[in-house]
């Protein structure tokens, strides 16, 4: 009887896809050196310095390393794993390479960071699947890099779908198969789905989305607050959001829940390098071109109240978030129950506008 509220709307339905590039900058290594092929590669960090891997390729994988772990949590795992210094010049041209590709079936683009990118190819006249292989051997041709894709009706199917087949693959859902397909799909694979909520989604016994549509919209309410209620769409695979052409983010930040909240200052510092490393990766893989003009802290307490301190013109470090933190702490004292860090970047639509002023 629910299925009925897997209509989206009266639209049209939409023929997204979701183009991933296989361990983009790992796979760049490889390709101009044909040495490395077969060998577990890892890019960011250095072994005799703390820092965090920014990606690796699926060699690296197989010994458990990944992206955004610390460079020494990676060496332990993969002794033998070869690690490289980053080189976004190199990467900053493959992405335009692609993206030319990608602008030539349609100027609805949104670029996730650069190797990823949402298409809408809903008026394009060919099939959005082999569209989509078209696309992917262009790239292969052009770069001899490979892609992933995603093929849905939405964003969110569409993202999810580009996962199943990794690496150089593809899964198309069509819409009458989004039901099922949302069926069996674990629920840790919808976005905003954290370690916390997962738990607790665990204690309540949803394990799929299938388990989280026997819950009404009051009963994911009620659990999560606001979020269930986009709980509710997205284990139906619902979801409106357009694809947004040239999207320019304004901050990036990532934070953490905590099992138990954290009651002193000092347990709140012992989490900071890790939510930091991670940080510094994100940024080294998304934005790395960008202007930061403020950096910031976020905490929210047990009762659910929060605040956030932000300063100008600082660098992101860990000294300055520690300072930062220390600050936002002392403003209650109370339990702490999530951290936040982030980073604001200057408007690059506007800086352009006033350059002809200078």
């Amino acid at each position: 009887m629910n299925d009925i509220l897997f209509v989206q709307s009266d639209k049209e339905p939409r023929a997204i896809i979701h183009l991933d590039m296989d361990c983009f900058y790992a796979a760049i290594e490889v390709r101009d050196q044909p040495s490395l092929k077969g060998k577990p590669v890892g890019v960011g960090g250095a072994r005799d310095r703390r820092g965090v891997l920014t990606t690796c390729n699926y060699e690296a994988r197989k010994f458990g390393v990944r992206s955004a772990m610390p460079t020494f949590m990676a060496l332990q795992r993969c002794p033998h794993l070869i690690i490289l210094p980053t080189r976004f010049d190199v990467y900053r041209k493959e992405s335009a390479v692609i993206r030319e590709i990608l602008y030539r079936f349609t100027p609805l683009v949104e670029p996730l960071s650069l190797d990823e990118a949402y298409l809408d190819v809903t008026a394009h006249p060919g099939a959005p699947g082999p569209l989509a292989q078209v696309i992917r051997g262009l790239i292969l041709r052009k770069t001899k890099l490979t892609a992933s894709a995603g093929i849905g009706p939405n964003k969110l199917v569409a993202k999810i779908a580009s996962d199943l087949k990794k690496p150089n693959g593809q899964v198309e859902v069509k819409p009458e198969e989004v039901p099922e397909f949302m069926e069996k799909l674990p629920v840790r694979k919808l976005w905003g789905i954290g370690e916390v909520t997962g738990q607790k989604l665990e204690r309540l016994g949803i394990a799929t989305c299938g388990d989280m549509r026997r819950l009404s919209r009051a009963d994911l309410l009620e659990n999560f607050g606001k979020f269930g209620i986009e709980l509710y769409d997205l284990c139906r695979g619902i979801d409106e959001r357009p694809v947004e052409p040239d999207r320019e983010r304004k901050s990036l930040s990532n934070e953490e829940t905590f099992s138990t909240d954290l009651e002193t200052l000092s347990e709140c510092e012992e989490k900071l390098p890790e939510l930091f490393e991670e940080l510094m990766a994100d940024l080294a893989q998304k934005e790395s071109t960008r202007i930061i003009t403020k950096i910031f802290v976020k905490l929210k307490f047990h009762d659910f109240t929060r605040t956030t301190v932000e300063r100008a013109g600082l660098a992101p470090s860990l000294d300055q978030f520690r300072s930062l933190l220390a600050e936002a702490f002392a403003r209650t004292g109370k339990s702490v129950r999530l951290i936040g860090l982030g980073v604001r970047f200057a408007n690059t639509a506007q800086d352009e506008t006033q350059l002809p002023l200078l």
